[in-house]
């Protein structure tokens, strides 16, 4: 990849990620940052910190990527494998502290599991 560079764009990216607790789609991502850098930017650093292990990407129910930041992962590893959850109401989209075992398959490497549950959040309950 050659010379990795934090740039003013790339701390941006990075400080809100250490913000949020929840996921975010990369259409909020885009829509948040327009004005300070273009969608090709965002996409560049959105790959770049997934490939550190910094965050973790998903598909929500729109098919679009929503990203929320790792814990304990690396660049030569993901190990914070767990579910989602989407509300079909408002379509807040959030990590789930459950641990998922991925079980290990012969002659295997499985890089990537998503689980996306989806129903209503507490707020649009009440």
């Amino acid at each position: 990849m050659g010379v990795v560079r934090n740039t003013k764009s790339v701390k941006l990216v990075n400080d809100l990620f250490n913000e949020i607790h929840s996921a975010i789609g990369v259409v909020e991502l885009v829509e948040k940052f327009n004005g300070q850098m273009n969608k090709s930017t965002i996409y560049r650093i959105l790959d770049r910190l997934e490939d550190e292990g910094r965050v973790h990407s998903f598909l929500g129910v729109n098919g679009l990527k929503h990203y929320a930041k790792c814990h304990d992962c690396s660049k030569s590893e993901h190990v914070d494998i767990h579910p989602h959850f989407q509300c079909t109401t408002c379509g807040k989209v959030e990590c789930v502290s459950y641990e998922i075992k991925i079980p290990r398959l012969s002659n295997k490497k499985i890089e990537q599991a998503q689980l996306l549950l989806t129903g209503t959040c507490e707020v649009c309950l009440a």
